[in-house]
C-alpha cells in the first residue's frame, strides 16, 4: 500500500508536457480514451485532463476532437510526432544559468511571471539530452558581497505606476539631508543596475528628469493623474555620460594608470562603453574613458587602495588626493 502511494505521488507530479505526450500516444493509437479513463491512468482529475486537451488543440494544433460514437478522443486527421521544443546542451546550461540569477528577483513582483516563463520552457523540453541538475545546482551560484536592502512594497509599487504611467507623491530624502523633502514625480523607468534599483522620473519639483533611490522613498501614494513620457526619453542616450548612474553637463576624457599588481583586474571587465585600454611596459595598464561625471569614477579610482594613478582631468586627480588626505587625517 505504501508503495502505491509513493508512485502516485510521482505521477501527479508528472510535468504536464509528460502527461500530454502520454495521452497523444494513447488517441494515436486508436483507443479512444475519454477523460475518465486518461484520469485515472495518469491520476490526476478529468479537469486536468480537459486543461491539457484544450493546451494540445489550441496550442499545440493537434487535430484532437470528442467522438461521441466511441465516448472517447481521436485524431481527425493523421498525426506524426509530438511537438516538442529542441534545444542543445548549451542552451539548457544557459537556461540554468538565467535561473539561479533570476534569485537577485526572489520577493519583488517580477518573481512569479519569471518563474512561470521559466518553467513553462522547461516542461517543453524533450528528455533526449542528458544533464544532472544536481550537479549544476551545487556547482553554479550568484553572490555578492553587499546585498541591497529593499522594501518590496516600495519596488512593486514603482514598477506598476511606470509600467501604468501613473503619477506618483512621496516624500524623499538625499543622501546625507536630514528631513525629506516631498516630491511629485512622473515615473518613467525603474532599472536595476549593477544589482541596485533607481527611479528615473520627470521631477515636478525640479521640473527635470532625476534619479531615485527607492530605499529613500517614504510616504508614496498615486496622485491619480496619468502621464505619456516623452518620445525623446531614453535610458540608454541618459546614462552614456555615467559610471554608473550620475551624469554631467560636459563630457570628459579620463585617464588612470593602474600598476601590474591590479592590471589583470582591469583588463578582464568593461568597465564603460566607451572605454579603451593600453598595456604599460611594467606591465600596468593605462585605461581611457570619456565621461560627463567625475564623482562615482572618483570613489572607484579611491577602492584601488593606492594602486591607481589618474592622469587627466587635472580635477579628478586633485578630488582622489584630497580625498585620501582626508582619510589619512581622519584615521590617525
Amino acid at each position: 500500500m505504501a508503495k502505491r502511494r509513493k508512485t502516485s505521488a510521482k505521477q501527479s507530479t508528472r510535468p504536464p508536457i509528460e502527461r500530454m505526450l502520454r495521452i497523444h500516444n494513447l488517441i494515436k493509437g486508436g483507443s479512444h480514451p475519454n477523460a475518465a479513463r486518461l484520469a485515472r491512468e495518469l491520476e490526476v482529475t478529468t479537469k486536468t485532463i480537459y486543461r491539457d486537451i484544450a493546451f494540445m488543440r489550441d496550442r499545440m494544433e493537434l487535430p484532437v476532437e470528442f467522438e461521441p460514437a466511441y465516448n472517447g478522443y481521436h485524431y481527425i486527421e493523421e498525426v506524426g510526432q509530438f511537438p516538442t521544443v529542441k534545444i542543445t546542451e548549451g542552451e539548457l546550461f544557459a537556461l540554468m544559468v538565467a535561473e539561479k540569477a533570476m534569485q537577485q528577483y526572489r520577493g519583488t513582483n517580477f518573481e512569479k511571471p519569471l518563474l512561470s516563463a521559466f518553467r513553462k520552457v522547461t516542461e517543453g523540453l524533450t528528455d533526449t539530452i542528458s544533464f544532472n541538475l544536481d550537479d549544476f545546482d551545487s556547482s553554479i551560484s550568484f553572490r555578492t558581497s553587499a546585498e541591497t536592502v529593499l522594501n518590496l512594497d516600495v519596488i512593486d509599487a514603482l514598477a506598476k505606476a511606470a509600467a501604468n504611467k501613473r503619477q506618483l507623491r512621496f516624500n524623499y530624502r538625499k543622501p546625507g539631508a536630514t528631513e525629506a523633502e516631498p516630491r511629485v514625480v512622473d515615473p518613467y523607468h525603474l532599472a536595476n543596475i549593477n544589482s541596485e534599483w533607481f527611479l528615473f522620473a520627470h521631477c515636478h519639483l525640479r521640473n527635470d528628469i532625476r534619479t531615485f533611490t527607492p530605499a529613500r522613498i517614504k510616504g508614496m501614494v498615486e496622485t491619480g493623474v496619468t502621464f505619456e513620457p516623452p518620445e525623446r526619453f531614453s535610458l540608454e542616450e541618459r546614462l552614456r555620460g555615467s559610471f554608473a548612474i550620475v551624469t554631467g553637463d560636459e563630457e570628459q576624457e579620463i585617464v588612470i594608470r593602474f600598476n601590474e599588481l591590479v592590471a589583470d583586474y582591469i583588463r578582464e571587465k568593461k568597465w564603460h562603453p566607451t572605454q579603451q585600454q593600453r598595456d604599460l611596459e611594467n606591465g600596468g595598464v593605462e585605461l581611457t574613458m570619456h565621461l560627463t561625471s567625475l564623482s562615482e569614477v572618483q570613489r572607484w579610482v579611491m577602492n584601488w587602495c593606492g594602486n591607481a594613478q589618474v592622469i587627466s582631468p587635472p580635477e579628478l586627480a586633485k578630488s582622489v588626493r584630497e580625498a585620501a588626505e582626508k582619510i589619512i587625517e581622519t584615521s590617525g
